[in-house]
């Protein structure tokens, strides 16, 4: 048997193919199916013009036989088979694709050809030392073999084969200490990798599948007997054939998409919402979209992968494509299905396209419209969402700066110290008084503390709403933003609140001239704990508050403090002191006594308090403890 040489030229390329293009040598069975689907496609095209075809559409199959003794897979079809010359063509030059030359030629919709014959063909031998294809073409009496052991050529020679088709042997490497190829002819294996890759090609994969039942016990058996089994094997359809993605919603129940998600992506509750989307014209897909009703166990650690399982007319290309989802929503499950997308020299590959980015871009607004009509719909669900993946909403907003802030502030909702609930910003800014010039919020780490802070009661005695945040992130979200509808956000613990009337104002900054000296002191006596010691005329019943200037708030060095590299990021904190209140009036006697060294001692317990109220630890205990002690004597 004469050996020929592949047109394609080499032993380098053949073992790139095998070693470099593919990753997970599982694959091989994708193509290989892929493959056959190619081939009975064009055989059920022919026949619906051709009644000499004689296969009726319900008998076209792919059949599979492993054989664990012989260590062989068989792959079998009975589609259009191949001639000598289109052996040699397909097979003999690789990257020579048949299945694509048939879809150039024939434009009609009843074709959807999947594979690339001749790449994803060549894929089998990163686990088959020699590889066998006996085909016989359709409208042909002869039939031929194509043999190959790799890249040092093939033999193409006359064979047997009493129905038209294909059939590819594939003989299995030995196994070494890192790959155990017998797995490749085992039932249960194929079942598993079928179900995996191929579960959605359009015909039947049929197996004869081993079942062990238990034999009745024997009338006379005694009480030793134990129990023995037998087996007997079925052909079996190892594939579900009909994508649930093209169905139609109103055809599909819910019960059936939730059984799907649960299956396919491994969790235990109902997606807390079910979206489909398909494309028509530009793009034409496909997709079945589920939010999580809970976030997985792995969700905020490295190991968690975004991304949305890809099909390209039922055959699984990826089952995590990242590029079809945005980080900030990245907690969305589902399947992406399209015949239109452009798969490089393997589908392994997928090309950066025009079809890919019309998808995301199509997918992400279906999904922003899901959003948007459960919180005008469903306002207890979608909080419950929040709950679970709010937080990544909120980085999106940070990140990117600030990028995506548009396409995500209608989706932010915080809880509302004035309404007692969860409010989104267009509701806060709807609200707002006509003498309010700001959305207002507080942030600490629980909202218990953020709405007894003295600012936030100051803002809502004049009336004005407060947004309590306790998210690490939040003040961060706000700060990249900058405004919503023209409102810009402030912090109540940024010291001016501009809650004043011009009068108040001008009182105020009297009343700071006359206690100039006094505050001077204060400041002196903290010994640069501080940037600056302020009267204020609105802390209401208490009697002092932390605030701070610039762009490091109180609860932005909480934060970035608990980041590694950061032990000496502080934000320019503000002593806030009631002029209205009795310790203030104290202080002042205190200070007209000319008793510093009480002074010193007033100031520095008022300053603790204030670090207290804000969340932040007393700076030195021992030290406070014995200052307020000290006070008993």
């Amino acid at each position: 048997m004469a050996v020929k040489q592949f047109k394609a030229e080499s032993k380098k390329l053949l073992d790139l193919m095998i070693n470099s293009i593919y990753t997970n040598k599982e694959i091989f069975l994708r193509e290989l199916i892929s493959n056959a689907s190619d081939a009975v496609d064009k055989l059920r095209f022919q026949s619906l013009t051709d009644n000499t075809v004689g296969i009726d559409t319900d008998d076209f199959a792919i059949t599979l036989v492993p054989d664990k003794e012989a260590r062989t897979l068989r792959i079998i079809d009975n589609g259009i088979g191949m001639t000598k010359d289109e052996l040699e063509n397909n097979l003999g030059t690789i990257a020579k694709s048949g299945s694509l030359d048939f879809k150039t030629n024939n434009t009609s919709e009843e074709i959807d050809i999947i594979g690339q014959f001749g790449v994803g063909f060549y894929s089998a031998f990163m686990v088959a030392s020699k590889i066998t294809v006996v085909s016989r073409a359709f409208g042909s009496d002869e039939a031929w073999m194509w043999e190959s052991e790799g890249a040092d050529g093939y033999s193409i020679e006359p064979a047997t084969k009493n129905s038209v088709g294909t059939e590819i042997t594939l003989t299995l490497k030995e196994n070494t200490e890192n790959e155990n190829y017998d797995r490749f002819a085992d039932e249960y294996g194929i079942q598993t990798l079928v179900k995996k890759y191929s579960d959605y090609i359009r015909y039947p994969i049929k197996m004869m599948v081993t079942h062990s039942h238990p034999i009745p016990k024997p009338e006379d058996a005694g009480d030793d007997w134990e129990q023995e089994y037998e087996d007997h094997s079925e052909l079996e359809t190892l594939n579900s054939m009909i994508p649930i993605w093209k169905r139609k919603k109103s055809e599909t129940s819910d019960e059936e998409y939730n059984e799907f998600y649960k299956n396919n992506f491994y969790d235990y509750n109902d997606p807390a919402r079910i979206i489909t989307a398909s494309g028509e014209g530009a793009v034409n897909y496909n997709a079945v979209l589920f939010i999580p009703e809970k976030t997985p166990y792995d969700f905020y650690t490295k190991e968690f992968k975004k991304g949305l399982a890809l099909y390209s007319s039922g055959v699984m290309i990826m089952e995590k494509c990242e590029d079809l989802l945005p980080d900030y929503f990245n907690f969305v499950r589902g399947v992406v299905d399209s015949s239109d997308l452009s798969l490089n020299i393997s589908r392994e590959l997928l090309q950066q396209n025009h079809q890919l980015r019309l998808i995301r871009k199509n997918i992400e607004k279906k999904i922003k419209n899901e959003l948007v009509s459960m919180i005008k719909n469903d306002r207890e669900k979608y909080e419950a969402f929040w709950t679970a993946f709010g937080r990544v909403l909120k980085f999106g907003v940070y990140t990117n700066y600030g990028m995506h802030k548009d396409t995500l502030s209608d989706l932010l909702i915080f809880y509302s110290a004035k309404e007692e609930k969860m409010i989104t910003l267009d509701e806060y800014v709807t609200a707002m008084p006509e003498a309010q010039k700001y959305i207002y919020f507080a942030a600490s780490d629980s909202v218990e503390r953020a709405a007894k802070l003295p600012n936030t009661e100051a803002v809502l005695d004049h009336g004005f709403d407060v947004l309590l945040c306790t998210d690490d992130v939040d003040e961060f979200c706000f700060q990249m933003m900058r405004n919503f509808k023209e409102k810009e956000f402030k912090n109540v613990g940024s010291g001016n609140l501009e809650l004043e009337t011009d009068e108040e104002k001008e009182a105020a900054k009297a009343a700071a001239e006359e206690n100039k000296s006094i505050l001077e002191a204060l400041k002196d006596a903290l010994n640069g704990k501080v940037k600056a010691v302020k009267t204020s005329s609105v802390l209401k019943d208490h009697p002092v508050a932390l605030s701070s200037e610039g762009p490091i708030s109180i609860e932005m060095e909480k934060v970035l403090k608990n980041m590694p590299g950061n032990d000496g990021v502080k934000s320019e904190k503000i002593l806030e002191i009631n002029e209205n209140h009795p310790v203030f009036a104290s202080l002042k006697q205190t200070a007209a006594d000319g008793n510093s060294e009480k002074l010193a001692l007033y100031v520095s317990i008022l300053y603790e308090q204030a670090r207290l109220i804000e969340g932040l630890p007393v700076e030195d205990p021992i030290a406070y403890a014995k200052a307020v002690c000290s006070l008993m004597n």
